[in-house]
């Protein structure tokens, strides 16, 4: 298991991602991160005759509309290499600005042996958003 946080409020703009931090880094090398990145890759590493490698990514953190901002829907999503994965969007519709909402969004990602993929949280709203308490967990499940 890996866990990537970002405590401080940070304003994420459109199309961006989250920044993280290491917390509990793989061990393994199954799952690298760089410092501060808002990218993550997952390694499709197998020890046996599988042909991939399962991960469970979970988000969790608290979004809302920034001061200059304009209440309304706002949203984030998990995305795969650059692509945000729809099902995994989390929507929050803030009656006004600087009101903070959590959010949590997870997704079961299958990587090919041999190959890798990356994965990030992306802000997936018309306009900048705040970002507080972010949460990545990683955790390999086959």
């Amino acid at each position: 298991m890996a866990e990537f946080v970002a405590n401080e409020i940070q304003e994420v703009e459109l199309g961006q991602n989250v920044l993280l931090n290491g917390s509990i880094p793989c061990n393994k090398g199954y799952v690298l991160h760089r410092e501060g990145s808002g990218i993550v890759t997952l390694r499709g590493v197998t020890n046996s005759c599988s042909c991939f490698a399962r991960y469970q990514v979970t988000f969790n953190g608290n979004i809302a509309v920034p001061e200059d901002g304009v209440a309304g829907e706002i949203s984030l999503a998990l995305a795969i290499d650059g692509e945000p994965l729809q099902t995994s969007r989390a929507r929050v519709t803030p009656a006004a600005v600087d009101e903070y909402f959590n959010t949590t969004s997870t997704a079961i990602i299958t990587v090919p042996r041999g190959c890798c993929y990356t994965v990030a949280v992306e802000n997936t709203s018309d306009q900048a958003i705040n970002v507080q308490n972010a949460n990545l967990a990683i955790s390999r499940i086959a």
